[in-house]
């Protein structure tokens, strides 16, 4: 199986690469402001599977260049998927817990009604919408609060204010499930050999990590895994303006996946440990 990948250098493409064989596609490789020009790679490719692992994720700068948000998230993967359904190959894309608006206390399903808040979640859901209306074989994989070792994250903000601070304002009403990148790219090499062998499944899937928790408590986990002695102040996301808002409620019901692929949720507690182990600064095991 040959997997093309857009992206090279981000949180998933980099664990793509380190679990399967693939050709990651740098930004001068492939530049998703030009989505004829992206078209155009895949209908060059011999590859099997193409993943587009590459986005506009600047959520914040979104809100005042919504224009070039949705090239890149919207019009982009639309070009990619035609190009893919056109040479009769898989298109795999990665999407976000931002489509939703984060109202209630329920894990959002797949068919559930998607209302964005801010340019960042609209852009992506054109990106869904151009993808699931290109006419091929796909699958749309919704997730949440990535984290890895390496690229910005969450974990990583927290483990530098942490070396520098030991008290923190953290926001507490904001819930969802932190991923490991690296569970979303086995997820992502699993649903493309099942494509690869004729058992795919098309549709739009979750994947985000276990149990749901804050964002101030996970930051506590953090700070006690690592062993930073930091004390964490719960504050409402009120406190903490942003130019874009954040959905409070970011849980993703998996079923679906597990039900079509047989891949279960991720602990992001063993993830959050393996992450730190390759930081070196995994102290409380």
């Amino acid at each position: 199986m040959r997997i093309l990948v857009f992206g090279k250098t981000g949180q998933v493409a980099t664990e793509l690469a380190r679990q399967a064989k693939v050709t990651g596609l740098t930004r001068e490789d492939a530049d998703l402001s030009d989505p004829d020009a992206c078209a155009e790679i895949i209908a060059q490719t011999d590859a099997n599977v193409v993943i587009n692992a590459a986005a506009y994720t600047a959520v914040d700068k979104a809100e005042d260049h919504e224009e070039l948000a949705m090239t890149v998230n919207g019009a982009a993967p639309t070009a990619m998927a035609r190009a893919a359904a056109a040479k009769g190959l898989p298109f795999l894309h990665i999407s976000t817990d931002y489509v939703f608006d984060g109202r209630g206390t329920r894990a959002w399903r797949p068919d559930d009604t998607v209302t964005p808040l801010g340019a960042y979640g609209r852009s992506k859901l054109a990106g869904e919408d151009g993808v699931r209306n290109a006419g091929g074989a796909y699958a749309v994989l919704r997730t949440s609060w990535v984290f890895s070792a390496h690229g910005n994250n969450f974990v990583k903000t927290m483990l530098r204010l942490g070396a520098d601070r030991n008290k923190l304002n953290i926001v507490a009403d904001q819930i969802g499930g932190p991923t490991p990148a690296a569970g979303i790219a086995m997820a992502l090499i699993t649903m493309a050999k099942a494509f690869h062998s004729g058992s795919g499944t098309a549709g739009i899937y979750h994947y985000c990590g276990a149990p749901a928790v804050s964002r101030a408590d996970f930051a506590r986990w953090i700070f006690s895994k690592s062993g930073l002695k930091v004390s964490v102040t719960d504050i409402p996301t009120s406190a903490y303006p942003t130019p874009a808002k954040r959905p409070l409620n970011s849980r993703l019901a998996g079923h679906a996946l597990t039900a079509d692929y047989g891949i279960p949720p991720p602990d992001w507690k063993v993830g959050l440990k393996d992450v730190l182990k390759e930081l070196g600064q995994l102290k409380n095991d």
